[in-house]
């Protein structure tokens, strides 16, 4: 995963207010958005696809594709490339490969020293383990960060703690500067790019960053190979950028001679970054000295820590391949079932194929699962049962460098997704433990609830919903909560660029191979997924999900309770309002809401009213699902975010200034955070306006139900 982990399931879920639980579709055994007769063959069809999905295909596919180091740009992904489109083209599948040329410097030198109080240079390379030969790969990449900036610096160190901006805002309370230093900061609690940036803008003349083992290490369990946990010699590599797609081309596609922005433009960092494991970072914090640090900066390593400056003084260099072969080519893959009666409507499942390590967690799971539910629906098809809409089998490439593959796609057909693009499921790390989740919009959260209701879990404990259900430990006026769909992964392009609805789900667990050599084969075969059961279980989730939604009579999203959600946001809007002491009311964009959830209980009425009728004229159904497919793409602007342009989504983003957490109504909320009340007031009345557009859409789409 490039930024945000939506997918690294760990069964810690939480209640959500009873106001949002539907009555079981499955009580009666009808399927919201079909008709009785139609409703019967897709039951059918479901319980057949939900059978293919087989755990020992599952676990050739993993051992082929995790079998070394894949990175975005070499030649071993290539072999990826080559591996899924032959796959699909064996069971029938049209296939598709598109390349891109993107600007992606891969590091060509990677060194650090410990050059004062002694001399000392730090073995970067992750040690093998016995017993798994990837780990003794000879061509383990080179450890650094993408994106990071070139240079050959040397400084005092300072450490930062997690490198977050209310960290420098306490080192500058206790007269630290970084300003010509080397900062160290520790993984967590916000994206790497976040800290790096924060290095650069506090003047650091470097940055290391390292895995504390207080967050992912021994602290947490034992380590590989004992212990799914990281040991001392692993790192987390990982991209740097704050942005999303090829820096150069930003808003367009990276395609064969497409024009670019300056390189001075490009939003990457300038000062070397670059990861290194604790047992290196020890070598670097143990003598520091200077101020002490606030005791909730103390890490996991057996040593007090402490900020400094000095008397610790650090060399690091980093060299890329910028002059000689910046651009490097990447590949997409497509597998598609035609649709027999909308072929323009698009249901498209995708996971990303390039890692920074073997990648058998991330993401060459969620690779696997694409690739049996590919296999099952095509199954399907031989025996005479194609979908009526069209389903797209993708797997993404440099996902990884800032989620570029989905993104340049997205941006190249932009067009035909903005119009007919039903839904996008994500398949990030579907495989990592024992524990299910799942996140996306709220809109279909309801369908997935359903579809696992009807999928047995690997565990033998019932349906995946039931077993989500005990891992959850909610009342039963209650449901498992699901994630936000804020950025992260390759559902960005697709929700927060075109407001194209979506959902992910995968099993997680307890793990500290992110983003490492030691993501292999063998951590999967003894960790997480012994017997590629889960594996199999994701890919019959995402068949049935797609075939759900591609041969609905109406579109079967849940506007009631993507309007409650949003209903839940306003108070805290009302709150920060109050706290600054404004005159400005947000009683139009809750009157707003509250007529969204209005138009989509109407909405369900007629629908459900209408399905019931032994048939539904295609006209009126034709009508209904074209204003459905507007419903989100309405609480989108063209000219996105004040803050990033790229994020047209208006409902929920990546916080600028973290990275890993969701905010909620950003247009907004971004607005109070800078105190500037007459932006936050334009805001309000702007977003207002768009749920107003919205309801238009639920309102039409009745309409066309009722034959108006």
């Amino acid at each position: 995963m490039g930024r945000i982990k939506p997918a690294v399931w760990t069964g810690r879920v939480v209640a959500v207010a009873a106001s949002l639980l539907l009555a079981s579709p499955l009580a009666s055994q009808a399927i919201v958005g079909y008709g009785a007769r139609s409703g019967v063959t897709q039951r059918a069809l479901e319980r057949s696809v939900a059978r293919r999905p087989d755990a020992a295909r599952a676990t050739a596919h993993s051992r082929a594709l995790s079998a070394r180091s894949h990175i975005a740009g070499t030649p071993a992904q290539a072999i990826t490339r080559d591996y899924v489109l032959d796959r699909m083209r064996e069971w029938g599948l049209e296939t598709e490969m598109r390349e891109y040329q993107v600007w992606m410097p891969h590091t060509t030198e990677a060194r650090v020293w410990r050059v004062a109080p002694d001399t000392l240079e730090l073995v970067l390379a992750e040690g093998p383990v016995p017993g798994d030969s990837v780990t003794m790969e000879s061509g383990q990449i080179v450890m650094a960060n993408g994106y990071s900036g070139a240079g050959d610096v040397s400084g005092e160190l300072v450490y930062v703690n997690y490198g977050l901006i209310e960290d420098y805002a306490r080192l500058e309370s206790l007269g630290v500067s970084v300003r010509g230093k080397v900062a160290v900061a520790r993984y967590g609690r916000s994206f790497r790019g976040i800290k790096a940036r924060e290095a650069e803008r506090n003047g650091a003349a470097a940055l290391i960053l390292y895995s504390d083992p207080a967050d992912d290490g021994f602290t947490r369990g034992d380590v590989y190979p004992d212990g799914p946990m990281r040991p001392a010699t692993g790192v987390q590599r990982g991209s740097v950028m704050n942005g999303t797609g090829d820096p150069t081309t930003p808003g367009w596609a990276s395609v064969r001679g497409a024009r670019r922005l300056p390189l001075d433009s490009a939003r990457v960092p300038r000062i070397p970054v670059i990861p290194i494991s604790w047992s290196n970072a020890a070598e670097l914090l143990r003598d520091i000295r200077g101020t002490a640090i606030p005791q909730e900066w103390q890490g996991g390593l057996p040593f007090r820590y402490h900020i400094g400056p000095g008397p610790v003084r650090a060399r690091v260099v980093v060299r890329l391949d910028t002059a000689a072969n910046a651009i490097k080519s990447i590949w997409n893959t497509y597998g598609t079932i035609r649709g027999t009666t909308y072929p323009d409507q698009l249901v498209v499942l995708g996971a990303h194929r390039d890692s920074w390590g073997p990648g058998a967690v991330d993401d060459v799971s969620g690779t696997v699962s694409i690739l049996e539910a590919a296999r099952a629906v095509a199954e399907e098809v031989r025996a005479g049962r194609r979908p009526r809409r069209t389903i797209v089998f993708a797997t993404w490439d440099a996902e990884e460098w800032g989620l570029i593959g989905s993104t340049e796609y997205v941006e190249q057909d932009s067009a035909r997704l903005t119009s007919g693009a039903v839904a996008y499921l994500n398949q990030d790390v579907a495989v990592g433990g024992p524990s299910f989740g799942s996140g996306g919009s709220p809109s279909l959260r309801a369908v997935l609830r359903d579809v696992v209701k009807g999928i047995d879990d690997p565990s033998g404990r019932g349906t995946v919903y039931a077993a989500w259900r005990a891992g959850a430990a909610v009342a039963d006026t209650a449901e498992p909560a699901m994630g936000d769909p804020g950025g992260g992964s390759d559902f960005a392009g697709f929700y927060n660029h075109l407001g194209i609805p979506h959902l992910d789900w995968g099993f997680g667990g307890p793990g500290g191979v992110y983003h490492s050599a030691y993501d292999t084969f063998e951590w999967m075969s003894r960790f997480g997924d012994p017997d590629f059961r889960r594996h199999a279980a994701a890919a019959r989730i995402g068949a049935t999900l797609a075939l759900r939604l591609a041969n609905a009579d109406v579109l079967p999203y849940d506007y009631a309770e993507f309007a409650r959600t949003m209903k839940a946001q306003v108070p805290p809007v009302e709150r920060a309002v109050r706290a600054r002491g404004w005159d400005l009311s947000v009683d139009t964009l809750a009157r707003a809401i509250d007529d969204m959830e209005r138009a989509a209980m109407d909405l369900a009425r007629v629908r459900d009213a209408a399905l019931a009728q032994p048939s539904v004229p295609r006209r009126a159904a034709e009508r209904a699902n074209a204003a459905l497919l507007r419903v989100e793409r309405a609480l989108t602007r063209p000219e996105g975010l004040r803050t990033r342009p790229w994020y047209r989504g208006l409902i929920y983003a990546a916080d600028e200034n973290n990275g890993y957490s969701t905010m909620a109504l950003p247009s907004v909320n971004e607005a109070i955070r800078a105190s500037d009340r007459a932006l936050a007031a334009r805001e309000v009345a702007d977003l207002a306006g768009r749920f107003a557009a919205a309801t238009r859409a639920l309102e039409e789409a009745a309409a066309a139900l009722r034959g108006r």
